[in-house]
């Protein structure tokens, strides 16, 4: 989903879309002996041009079905394995069919999501954006700060708080990665908050910080945002 974001971000081809692929894709540069290869690879030359439009479209158009085939995968297991509830008991003994309890709470909650982001599409469809990105793109002129669209604000300031390139994207990498071995090392039989005071207080914490991250990663680069930088990288880990 974030690869389809970023690639999509790319295609209007305006100040900030031009920009942000160079810096992003250069990340990949920061891989050792074949770093620079990638890039190039990525790039269909020298520089981000009309190959790299081409790659960038073609994979923003096939990765949503890729999204749309985990998204089947997820409701397959769902059907085999069950969910879970917020007792922390098993509920194999006293289940109920999918269709229609499940489904009618889905389309409550997908019509509730469908209003909000029209809300945003047909009314406000350039609130959230860069004004930077009207300018056409231009390779001799560098933006004064040139910064993700929001919803990646969070992972570029941790990137940008380690003052190492490799440390920075090996950090931002393992922002997500890190999620992963929650499912795998939490052993205890209840996995709900509901009777875990501490640990959903300690869940808030993490969350208010993720969006503190999310406000610092569209600062300047100066005092004291950089010590805050730093300070909430450490935290989220």
């Amino acid at each position: 989903m974030m690869a389809t974001a970023f690639l999509g971000y790319t295609l209007p081809f305006g100040q900030m879309s031009l920009w942000g692929s160079i810096v992003i894709t250069n990340l990949f540069s920061s891989i050792p002996w074949i770093g620079n290869e990638i890039v190039a690879l990525l790039w269909g030359g020298f520089s981000v041009g009309n190959p790299t439009l081409n790659r960038f479209f073609s994979l923003h158009f096939l990765l949503p079905f890729v999204l749309a085939a985990l998204i089947v995968m997820h409701l397959m297991a769902l059907h085999v394995w069950g969910s879970s509830n917020p007792d922390g008991f098993s509920s194999n003994t006293d289940k109920i069919r999918f269709t229609p309890y499940f489904t009618s709470k889905d389309f409550v909650g997908f019509f509730w999501l469908f209003s909000f982001l029209s809300l945003f599409v047909f009314f406000y469809p350039n609130l959230l954006g860069h004004p930077d990105n009207f300018i056409p793109a231009n390779p001799l002129v560098t933006p004064l700060s040139i910064v993700p669209e929001w919803y990646f604000l969070p992972f570029y300031a941790i990137l940008r708080a380690i003052p190492n390139k490799l440390g920075g994207v090996v950090s931002m990498v393992a922002a997500i990665l890190i999620l992963i071995p929650l499912s795998l090392l939490h052993s205890h039989q209840v996995r709900s908050l509901k009777f875990k005071p501490i640990l959903r207080f300690i869940f808030w914490i993490f969350v208010f910080n993720f969006l503190f991250l999310l406000w610092l990663g569209g600062k300047p680069i100066s005092e004291p945002y950089i010590s805050l930088g730093i300070f909430s990288t450490i935290l989220y880990f």
